[in-house]
């Protein structure tokens, strides 16, 4: 408890008498006193005060008169001084004892008495209920507490892509700049969620002691901004992407567009993988790469770069492959001339000016036209048809081109043969050993639990690799009546087809003797035949 102090009305004169702390507690404030006896106008000396305090404390006594003055005055009821938080929150009251025959005051009254002084709100009735049980004087005791306000959330929204794009390019192991893989844009697909609105909470006002409303701070609202392509749900709180295609929060509107746009494929862009279309204003550089889900565009050449798109190819300008461009489409290709360039594989047709010292493959067929018009060394392949105006070189490049069936069926007729050799050989050497431990087994010899596990994995493997062979043969034999059934692939040449090239239909060829010119090259009675066009 802290030190307090109590006034002594006797007829001999008015004392003071002042108890020490307890238990840690506060000591008497000599100042605390010399104002509670002026406002209640007792006379005092304060060299009186201060020299009887400073005796008690000497003295370790739990308590000290000291005599204030000769007169006798009337009891002092028990009183007390409130004291309110600028912001009018919370209100404290700080009690003095009665005069040591002085009235004290009840419960009852002091809350009345409350509340004439204004306070309409959050008085503490277990806490002035505790004072009055056991009074605790010259000791701030919290009597009433408002109600306080509850702030609100302000509204948010979640983008569930990337919108701290950062062009700076990450470092390889070795400490030099990887330029191909850079964080310059953000993709998703069709069903992605985008953004997702988390709306406004409002707050609740909150009341002070005296009943006067405090109001909670504004909350901010947001609503969802978006452009095409993108779908906002019926309560409006989520976007969700309705194309694959590249996203992007501009201003804080998001966008998403199927068509990415770039000047250039480079050091400033990286590799580019995206799910929706690749436009390419400008070239696509030596060592980059561009994927795409749906087509890629490029309006300007390519330049030892590997393009990879879902759909369509175009190249404006051409690409030089540089013997290490790669280009691959599950639909068309389209270029102004492909020059040295390992792997140009279409899905459709290939349409170009100029083929040289490339392997070229379509599903379809190869249209070479134009005022050139022409195939030069490397291996030319379609399905239906190549149509030419220029064939092979007079300088004696190695040229071949074929029809009859897709490429794509004869690589894998390359791979089923290969497989099924391996199975032939797999299945054969582990004949021996089957059979050794199958002998051992009828003459009732025992064997060790490693044993009887080696054996039955070897016969669940052989199983498998029989089982294996049996569907490779019957696709490779399914495969291979494609090849009987291609009676109109056909290669037709509109100018020369020079000495030394080489003329593939289905599983029969030939190599061209003599420099021919306007013909076509058909399958006939299990040969190729050449007949003018």
């Amino acid at each position: 408890m802290n030190g307090y102090f109590q006034i002594g009305c006797t007829p001999n004169g008015t004392i003071l008498k002042v108890f020490a702390p307890t238990d840690g507690g506060t000591p008497v404030d000599p100042k605390e006193v010399t104002e509670y006896l002026t406002n209640r106008g007792v006379l005092y000396t304060a060299a009186a005060i201060g020299q009887g305090l400073e005796e008690m404390e000497k003295s370790g006594k739990p308590d000290h008169l000291i005599l204030l003055n000769k007169d006798q005055i009337r009891e002092i009821e028990e009183s007390y001084q409130l004291r309110a938080t600028p912001d009018k929150m919370t209100l404290t009251a700080r009690f003095y004892p009665p005069s040591m025959k002085g009235r004290m005051l009840t419960p009852e009254e002091f809350k009345n008495d409350l509340v004439q002084k204004g306070v309409k709100n959050g008085i503490l009735d277990d806490a002035i209920g505790r004072f009055f049980s056991q009074p605790e004087f010259c000791k701030d005791i919290v009597v009433a507490e408002g109600t306080p306000v509850e702030q609100g959330k302000h509204a948010e929204i979640n983008y569930y892509f990337n919108t701290d794009l950062s062009t700076k390019p990450a470092l390889n192991p070795d400490g030099s700049v990887d330029f191909f893989h850079l964080n310059t844009y953000s993709t998703c697909r069709a069903g992605d969620l985008l953004a997702e609105l988390i709306p406004e909470e409002p707050g609740k006002p909150g009341l002070d002691i005296f009943g006067e409303p405090i109001r909670p701070l504004e909350v901010k609202k947001k609503i969802l901004k978006y452009g095409r392509n993108i779908e906002l749900s019926e309560d409006k709180r989520k976007l969700t992407a309705q194309v694959n295609g590249q996203v992007s929060l501009v201003d804080g509107k998001v966008f998403l567009n199927n068509v990415m746009e770039v000047d250039n494929v480079g050091t400033a862009t990286g590799n580019i993988n995206f799910e929706g279309s690749v436009l390419v204003l400008g070239n696509v550089n030596e060592n980059f790469s561009v994927k795409a889900d749906g087509s890629i565009e490029v309006r300007g050449i390519v330049e030892g770069a590997r393009l990879e798109a879902g759909e369509n190819i175009t190249i404006a300008r051409g690409i030089s492959g540089m013997g290490k461009g790669v280009l691959k489409a599950g639909g068309n290709i389209i270029s102004k001339y492909i020059d040295g360039v390992p792997e140009v594989r279409a899905g459709g047709f290939v349409q170009t000016e100029l083929i040289l010292h490339s392997n070229v493959s379509a599903g379809t067929e190869v249209n070479v036209s134009g005022r050139k018009g022409f195939i030069a060394g490397g291996r030319v392949a379609a399905a239906n048809l190549i149509s030419v105006k220029t064939l092979g070189s007079d300088m004696g490049a190695d040229t071949t081109v074929e029809v009859g069936a897709d490429p794509a069926v004869k690589v894998r007729m390359a791979e089923i043969q290969k497989k099924i050799a391996e199975d032939k050989k797999s299945i054969e050497q582990n004949k021996p050993s089957i059979e050794t431990f199958t002998q051992k087994m009828k003459s009732g010899a025992q064997l060790s639990m490693d044993q009887k596990m080696y054996f039955k994995t070897l016969l669940t493997e052989q199983k498998e690799k029989e089982t294996e062979l049996q569907e490779l043969l019957a696709e490779y034999d399914s495969l291979s009546g494609v090849f009987e059934s291609t009676t109109n692939a056909r290669i037709e040449v509109r100018g020369d087809v020079y000495a030394g090239t080489k003329i593939c239909i289905s599983d029969v060829s030939m190599t061209v003797k003599n420099t021919l010119t306007y013909c076509l090259f058909k399958k006939e009675h299990g040969e190729v035949k050449m007949t003018s066009l």
